[in-house]
């Protein structure tokens, strides 16, 4: 009488099959490949536009579907008020001037509390407003914490708050600060006054549902912030 065996239990160290392993490695080398070719294009990216000033961005170009968009001129940041730097610097990011691309005081400070509001920083801005995408998103936001260190690598804190200038959005389809000096108060970026530079900052956050023509806590809190980071030497790096 023969007996039925049980089927010999397969080891599990046996060896990977060569050409799953030859599948494995082509993998692996082209997602290294591509990642390779991604920071490299990211590098040459901010290196160009470290000395060469971005004519468009996705923002503007999302926005100019919904409504034409007004005329722009790049402004050099040394033609832009000084009231005019101070005033984005206290209401985006006070520590603009001590910190290496991340605020890593704010973060903190946002996590202890439990927060939902962010702590994105100048630099942080100026990357996405200059190379991505406003929706939010996981890619976008990898994509934006690979390049801000690299933007802070490579130009100087006075290029990133020139660019950041030129390209925040101060309202429906004004993008810059020289059309937004011009749109909102019918001057030039080097004559703004610290009230109307405090207005114009306070709409950053909402750009499109706030007016700068009006006054608000906000922006009466910017202009103080502005004088105290004056004072206190936080603004040397840009004044």
């Amino acid at each position: 009488m023969f007996t039925r065996r049980s089927p010999r239990p397969v080891p599990d160290d046996l060896p990977v099959p060569a050409a799953r392993r030859r599948l494995s490695a082509r993998v692996l080398f082209w997602l290294r490949f591509a990642a390779l070719r991604a920071v490299l294009v990211m590098l040459g990216s901010v290196a160009i536009y470290g000395v060469v000033n971005p004519p468009y961005t996705w923002t503007m170009a999302g926005a100019a579907r919904q409504q034409p968009l007004v005329s722009r001129g790049w402004v050099p940041l040394a033609e832009i008020a000084p009231a005019m730097r101070l005033a984005v610097v206290a209401a985006e990011d006070a520590n603009f001037c001590s910190h290496w691309g991340f605020d890593m005081v704010e973060i903190r400070k946002v996590v202890a509390q439990g927060s939902s509001r962010g702590a994105s920083t100048i630099t942080q801005q100026t990357a996405k407003n200059a190379f991505l995408w406003q929706t939010r998103s996981w890619p976008r936001k990898a994509a934006e914490t690979l390049l801000t260190p690299q933007v802070e690598a490579m130009w100087s804190k006075g290029r990133i708050l020139e660019v950041y200038l030129n390209l925040a959005e101060f309202g429906p389809g004004i993008f810059g600060i020289e059309a937004a000096a011009r749109a909102h108060f019918a001057t030039t970026p080097d004559r703004l006054t610290e009230v109307q530079a405090a207005r114009l900052a306070a709409v950053l956050p909402s750009p499109r549902t706030r007016s700068p023509q009006v006054a608000s806590a906000r922006s009466r809190s910017i202009l103080d912030g502005a004088r105290t980071i004056a004072r206190d030497g936080r603004a040397a790096c840009f004044l």
